[in-house]
């Protein structure tokens, strides 16, 4: 009996104190880097990768949990190669996010999104069980990871996932027609591959918390450009401890140029930080090292691309960064890519550039211990409908600028750019998951760039925006559509209230051409279509000849613009300069409150701000092959730079940075 009490004594003590590591904070942001397990590899083998990993500053792992490694054909578990692992881990001062990894194909390199049929999903249920119940006994094990790269991109036309929609489209009957009797699109595909995407999250997170009930839940998004459309991140947060992602430029970037990676990455970042609302969010998979033959773009990363991705991941609240992987894997696909040690276990130059980042944070623990996204005031929205109606609209024809697939994220990302240049942060997110219920919004602007489709369910929201002191911007086919792909702008005209302007027609351009406007030096090029616009109470920003091509008109205590052509979309392609000397002139009421921004927009150059416990963090990356002088605007305040990789130097008298090319620079502010 006393042997009973003891024994439940020390596993009640074991679960506490599990429970205290999982609850514990890094008290920095940490670099770490996966380490890839498989038959074949020496337990002294992995144990010098977890001894490089401490020897580098890297906190934490991630450790792929392939149960075709772990379970033979007789269905008997012999966990020995990755208790090596664990061990290893243990003995370093390694925190592990373990992913689960079901019996899936060896030519399988992402696993599978959703089960096949009830006895797969039984199969992944013993599986769980199995791994859960034998590496919760490890203290370094951090967070189950509960599948690698959620997103599939379309149903599976397998048993139970057919099943199941049946069974949704029972509960969830569609309209045919709307109030009006207009016939309407349903995309129930859609509706239901998120809610589907939800589901299986969820499972997986009970399954987990059957048998290790304390354990940090994560998960990690990815193509986030492409798939943004069937992540419901709200939804998520309920199930989740942290959310990650996967940001590899040779995969997830194709919108990018190379020069561009840096601006994909803070992108990437602002998405994913949204999406988590108030919980942590790291940056799960980042690319370590040259992908051969897999990958969409073959490329190695530089160091200097390094350094710059990990630090946008940090600026925009990271708490982690995780490279794919530490040692190559040795057979199959992707064999001897993407890694940041070389052939002989050596540190590559990327694992040196990783290594002093980290170094930087230790050195600096006490300022990134409170670091906090600080808002610019400027929203970017984007809505899933605009996602859902862009592919729904695909004919087959040849991909024009403002009509093919990927058209409305890249007008987002062309105001991103440009406010990233112009030295400020700008949040990037969905619609559904901004924060409308505020009484005040003086000094904040909504940018709708190209979002072809928007939810009924979000009009008055939008216009209450307005009304409550807010600037509404709206470029291109903004609202052309309503959620059921309904063109609102014909019939019920939901926004001319508050644009104080209604659409006559769209006339297609098939050259970029320009818009001057009438408070601008410059004209703004633009592409795509040329909206004509006709005056209900809204003043004319842009007229050729007599027809009006942008308003502005005052709405409550706040402003609406309409520019019905590509402004965000034309930036990426036939330069940013024009769009934002526009913007310093519509935003001024957001831009000045910033504590920190460039004097003016310096192309190829980007720098965002965080907020720390006694000041600011602003990171700057030069893009440029040249170096770059940098004016920076900032009141009140001494700036002193904390990390650089080349050398630059920071003149406080006259507020001007000397970046050199492909550089990133830390700058810590604190009041004079």
């Amino acid at each position: 009996m006393n042997r009973w009490i003891i024994r439940c004594f020390l596993c009640i003590c074991f679960e506490t104190l599990i429970f205290q590591l999982n609850a514990q904070n890094f008290e920095h942001p940490t670099v770490g880097a996966q380490v890839f397990i498989e038959p074949g590899q020496q337990p002294e083998e992995i144990q010098n990768w977890f001894k490089i990993l401490q020897a580098h500053g890297m906190k934490v792992c991630r450790i792929r949990m392939f149960e075709s490694y772990m379970r033979n054909e007789k269905g008997e578990w012999d966990f020995a190669l990755f208790d090596y692992a664990f061990k290893a881990a243990e003995e370093h001062g390694i925190k592990v996010y373990a992913t689960l990894f079901p019996a899936t194909p060896f030519t399988d390199i992402g696993g599978f999104k959703f089960p096949g049929d009830k006895a797969h999903l039984q199969s992944v249920s013993e599986y769980i069980a199995a791994v859960t119940r034998h590496f919760s006994k490890y203290t370094t094990l951090y967070a189950w990871v509960l599948i690698n790269e959620i997103g599939s991109g379309k149903i599976p036309s397998t048993p139970l996932s057919q099943e199941l929609f049946n069974s949704w489209k029972v509960k969830n009957p569609q309209m045919t027609n709307n109030a009006n009797g207009y016939p309407i699109m349903p995309f129930e595909d859609e509706k239901f591959l998120i809610e589907h995407n939800t589901w299986y999250l969820q499972w997986l997170a009970d399954e987990v918390k059957k048998h290790d009930p304390q354990r940090h839940l994560h998960v990690n998004n990815h193509a986030i450009f492409d798939l943004a459309g069937e992540y419901d991140f709200s939804a998520w947060q309920s199930i989740l401890n942290s959310l990650g992602g996967s940001a590899h430029a040779s995969w997830h970037f194709g919108y990018f140029n190379r020069r561009e990676y840096a601006h994909a990455m803070l992108a990437n970042s602002e998405i994913i930080r949204s999406g988590a609302g108030k919980l942590p969010w790291i940056m799960t998979e980042l690319q370590g090292g040259n992908n051969t033959f897999s990958g969409f773009h073959p490329m190695c990363p530089e160091p200097e691309e390094i350094i710059q991705w990990l630090w946008s991941v940090f600026i925009t609240g990271g708490k982690s960064a995780i490279f794919w992987t530490l040692n190559p894997r040795a057979s199959g696909i992707e064999a001897g890519e993407w890694a940041l040690l070389d052939f002989r276990d050596q540190p590559s130059d990327r694992m040196k550039a990783a290594a002093q980042v980290s170094s930087s944070l230790q050195k600096h623990n006490e300022i990134w211990k409170e670091v906090k996204p600080l808002s610019s005031g400027i929203h970017i929205l984007y809505t899933r409908e605009s996602l859902w109606i862009e592919r729904k609209s695909q004919i087959g024809a040849p991909g024009f600028p403002g009509r093919a697939p990927g058209s409305v994220m890249q007008s987002a990302l062309g105001y991103f750019e440009t406010i990233s240049s112009m030295g400020m942060q700008c949040s990037i997110s969905c619609m559904d998951e901004f924060d409308f219920s505020a009484e005040d919004y003086s000094g904040q602007a909504i940018i709708l760039a190209h979002q072809i489709g928007i939810p009924s369910r979000h009009y008055q929201s939008l216009s209450q925006f307005v009304e409550k002191g807010g600037i509404l911007l709206a470029d291109g086919l903004t609202g052309f559509y309503d959620e059921h792909m309904h063109n609102a702008m014909k019939t019920e005209k939901p926004m001319q209230k508050v644009f104080g302007a209604e659409i006559k027609e769209f006339k297609f351009e098939n050259e970029p051409f320009a818009i001057q406007f009438s408070n601008l030096t410059q004209p703004v090029p633009v592409l795509g279509w040329k909206g004509l616009l006709s005056l209900t109470h809204a003043a004319s920003l842009a007229q050729e000849h007599d027809q009006v091509l942008a308003t502005k008109s005052r709405y409550g205590r706040g402003s609406a613009l309409w520019v019905p052509t590509l402004m965000g979309l034309a930036a990426r392609t036939e330069g940013k300069e024009a769009l934002s000397e526009w913007l310093y002139q519509e935003l001024n009421n957001c831009i000045e409150t910033n504590p920190v921004r460039f004097a003016h927009y310096i192309p190829e150059v980007l720098m965002t701000t965080a907020k720390t416990e006694k000041g600011f963090l602003s990171m700057v990356i030069n893009k440029r092959i040249t170096n770059a002088e940098v004016p920076i605007l900032y009141n009140g305040l001494k700036g002193k730079i904390i990390f650089s990789n080349k050398e630059a130097s920071f003149d406080d008298t006259h507020r001007l940075l000397r970046i050199h090319p492909e550089e990133t620079v830390v700058i810590s502010w604190e009041e004079k």
